[in-house]
């Protein structure tokens, strides 16, 4: 009998992406924080000191998992170019019109030689619910005389939202004090961010200034 051929999905321990949310094969879920940067080197020795020590009390405050990931990608220069390029004409002053030439120019030359990355960076924070055996009745062997009732699949999905929410709020408000915003990831951003990480080979558009989170 021939081996069927396993699908890509097949590989990817993902289940559905809904309210924000990242529900996984094994029924944890994830949210992901998009987090601003601070530029580290341009910080005075005390305030590199004093971010440090925030930075490292926020890690010993948390008592569930979280993972850092950063995400750095090519980032495509071509429609900033093409603004560029139409505004050329559209300039009065010829001072302005050759300026504006020679910048496009540069950015071409410039471009063509070095790689121009995009970094975003982000907190995934986890929560595995708890897993009722309800074949075995463990509360009826605890209590006996009772039943369990297991919740239906909308509000155990709720109810594990709502403590996924609070792991959030935890890593948002710890983040502040060091200096960092944070923006939690949307589904449409979610669904557009997981299709770049299993698509690698495909440059990144420009973001604009309402689409992320920006120090």
């Amino acid at each position: 009998m021939a081996k069927l051929s396993k699908t890509t999905q097949h590989f990817i321990p993902i289940k559905d992406i809904r309210d924000g949310v990242v529900v996984m094969k094994n029924g944890s879920l994830r949210m992901l924080l998009m987090v601003s940067s601070i530029n580290f080197a341009l910080k005075s020795e005390e305030e590199q000191t004093a971010i440090l020590l925030q930075y490292q009390n926020f890690l010993n405050s948390l008592d569930f998992s979280a993972q850092i990931f950063v995400q750095s990608r090519l980032l495509d220069i071509n429609p900033y170019l093409e603004v560029l390029t139409k505004r050329i004409d559209e300039q009065t002053i010829d001072l302005l019109r050759i300026q504006t030439r020679e910048y496009v120019q540069f950015i071409r030359n410039f471009t063509s030689s070095v790689n121009i990355m995009a970094k975003n960076f982000f907190v995934v924070v986890p929560y595995f619910p708890p897993i009722l055996n309800t074949q075995t009745g463990i509360l009826s062997k605890i209590i006996p005389g009772r039943s369990e009732e297991t919740p239906n699949i909308e509000e155990r999905f709720e109810q594990s939202k709502l403590q996924l929410e609070q792991r959030g709020l935890i890593i948002e408000q710890n983040l502040a004090s060091i200096g960092l915003r944070t923006a939690r990831v949307g589904t449409e951003a979610l669904v557009e961010l997981f299709y770049k990480v299993f698509n690698p080979g495909q440059r990144d558009a420009p973001v604009s200034s309402e689409e992320g989170v920006h120090a």
